[in-house]
């Protein structure tokens, strides 16, 4: 099991589920951090305490930055990288709200380029559905799926050419999931290609303040 774990929370407000995703670091994909929409204006202490006892737990961090899908200049997500980079410590970035659409593919790669010359070693693109086949060759792991339970359940089409690459390159963000079908969100993931996932029990409108129970162990939930 691998989980990417974007936690949208302070942590002085749920110390409690922060301090058991350190615990719980060595199961993770990644840790997306995001204090403020992304770094914020300045260093957040709670989250830079945070950062440090994650990256000692060997958790790999990565900073949130909205692309507005395509809208916001390259310039300011550079500046948010470097901001994540030297308040803390970030392995790479997390893109939210990333295009889908062949025409947005040129500019989706020069913005990765011009992370990579930053320094993100992990880039992870979401936008949240099965995008254009290039989107998936610019990122370390591209989200295809983040959505309600339901819909994932009831509505999911897998393009054929997501076959050409390891199920590790995709990620199934799914939100809204009853705590006892959170093992079966798990293996729904595996079963359709993403060997990532993300399985929380919250609702919007904001579903990630909440730690997915699949991190206390195994693929299972606490009992």
């Amino acid at each position: 099991m691998s989980l990417l774990i974007p936690l949208y929370v302070h942590p002085a407000e749920e110390p409690g589920a922060w301090h058991r995703l350190i615990t719980a670091a060595a199961r993770t994909y990644a840790v997306v951090l995001n204090p403020a929409s992304g770094p914020g204006t300045g260093p957040d202490p709670a989250f830079r305490a945070a950062a440090r006892a994650l990256r000692a737990a060997g958790a790999r961090l990565l900073g949130y930055a909205d692309t507005d899908y395509g809208v916001r200049d390259r310039a300011e997500i550079a500046e948010d990288m470097r901001r994540h980079q030297a308040w803390y410590g970030v392995d790479g970035c997390f893109l939210d709200r990333v295009t889908a659409d062949p025409a947005g593919l040129p500019a989706c790669r020069r913005l990765v380029r011009e992370l990579r010359r930053l320094g993100a070693a992990t880039v992870v693109l979401n936008p949240g559905v099965h995008p254009a086949p290039g989107y998936a060759r610019l990122a370390d792991l591209t989200v295809t799926f983040e959505g309600h339970w339901t819909t994932y359940v009831s509505a999911f089409a897998r393009p054929a050419w997501t076959a050409r690459h390891p199920a590790g390159r995709f990620c199934h963000l799914v939100y809204g999931v009853p705590e006892a079908l959170v093992p079966l969100a798990v293996r729904t993931a595996h079963e359709r290609g993403a060997a990532v996932c993300g399985p929380v029990t919250g609702e919007p409108p904001n579903p990630w303040a909440t730690l997915s129970p699949a991190l206390n162990g195994g693929e299972g939930v606490e009992g």
